[in-house]
């Protein structure tokens, strides 16, 4: 029993003197608060692109007429691209990029990847 508590307090006293080295460390390191904010905004931007790339999708399966689930969609930065392995008519081609640029946040939209009949 008298080791265990030898070794509780050795271990509390490590962990203490470990601790104190990290805040002391925290202190000196300003430029970590500047990437900290930068990691926070491409957080932001990485959940905004993934809410447009869903409510893209989401509103492609919904029109009828355009074959929503052989659309794939991808967003950058705002900027969403279209394509499909299957071939999609010139209208659906037209309706797809008018559905993404509908989208809140959507900056732009390359159809590109899109195969029209």
């Amino acid at each position: 029993m008298k080791k265990f508590a030898i070794a509780a307090a050795t271990a509390t006293a490590l962990t203490l003197t470990m601790a104190n080295a990290a805040f002391a460390a925290q202190a000196t390191q300003a430029p970590v608060m500047l990437a900290a904010n930068t990691t926070t905004e491409n957080a932001k931007q990485e959940g905004s692109d993934t809410w447009i790339t869903t409510k893209v999708k989401a509103d492609l399966l919904t029109e009828k007429g355009v074959p929503g689930s052989d659309i794939k969609v991808e967003t950058s930065h705002g900027v969403v691209s279209l394509s499909s392995d299957v071939k999609v008519t010139a209208s659906q081609k037209a309706e797809a990029v008018r559905i993404a640029k509908n989208i809140k946040g959507v900056k732009s939209v390359m159809a590109d990847g899109l195969k029209a009949e």
